[in-house]
């Protein structure tokens, strides 16, 4: 049984996509001694944790098959832990969930909160290990569609307190669950930016630990073009990036997800100075 790591400050996640086709750097760590290697240099480079995914889940992406899945991240996986890293898989597949945490994982990260495989949440639930639940609207391949709101933090907030409940219900201890708003799922800019800027009503309101992924993605390209402009490419995002990881620090953020370790690594340490200095709890 695992508990919830925790640090004395948000944490940093570092991204490892071992994937052909992910927005960001889809194809770079594609092969196992890459992507173990990757990893260890994100932990060098200062992350507290790794997440290894092998499947793309960029707006538009169609999914890749079971044994594909678990081809390209159980031997990251299994490599990385072995190596003291503490892991997490990003996963919709229970199965591939439950080979990851036995090869030595130690969280599920799952973008459909545990709607996309009825299996997910009783499979977390008898691993033991501490699952994030992310506010979803259905599959890459046509969520742009589903970004239709009336409020968006309001809505936000009652679905993934949905989930919630339903992995609570499943099996899963409430102190193991971490709640993700899904930047950049079945949202537009304008929502994205609104639920960073709601991030501490966000954990207030749930009442779990918040993990933010930013990195990179679309609204932050927008933000940095401005009206009419061509968005940088996501490779350029990453001063961006470690912007919001500072609003997502001083929010009380659990943790923040990112592909470039370094300057998300120093803010966090530099958020958590500042609160002490100032005699707040970071």
């Amino acid at each position: 049984m695992a508990g919830l790591p925790r640090w004395d400050r948000c944490a940093v996640m570092g991204v490892v996509n071992v994937t052909p086709d992910s927005f960001s750097d889809g194809g770079r760590w594609f092969d196992a001694e890459s992507a173990v290697k990757r990893g260890m240099d994100l932990v060098a480079q200062g992350a507290d944790l790794v997440d290894v995914g092998g499947e793309s889940t960029r707006p538009g992406a169609t999914r890749v098959d079971e044994a594909e899945e678990l081809r390209r991240v159980l031997p990251v996986v299994r490599e990385l832990a072995a190596g003291g890293v503490v892991v997490s898989v990003d996963t919709m597949r229970a199965s591939v969930a439950e080979r990851s945490v036995e090869a030595g994982a130690l969280l599920v990260n799952d973008v459909s909160g545990g709607r996309a495989d009825a299996r997910m949440v009783p499979v977390v639930a008898a691993a033991g290990v501490p699952f994030v639940v992310m506010h979803w609207r259905g599959q890459s391949v046509d969520m742009n569609d589903r970004a239709v709101y009336g409020d968006v933090v309001t809505e936000v907030v009652a679905e993934l307190r949905e989930s919630l409940d339903r992995a609570v219900a499943g099996g899963i201890a409430a102190d193991r669950l971490i709640a993700d708003p899904g930047l950049g799922f079945a949202k537009r800019a304008e929502h994205d930016l609104a639920l960073v800027a709601a991030a501490a009503r966000l954990r207030a309101e749930l009442g779990r630990p918040l993990l933010i992924a930013a990195s990179r993605k679309r609204f932050l390209g927008r933000v940095l073009s401005g009206p009419g402009g061509t968005p940088p490419p996501a490779r350029e995002r990453d001063a961006a990036t470690a912007a919001v990881t500072v609003l997502a620090a001083r929010a009380g953020a659990w943790a923040v997800r990112v592909h470039e370790v370094a300057a998300s690594a120093d803010a966090v340490r530099v958020v958590r100075a500042v609160a002490g200095a100032d005699g707040e709890a970071a």
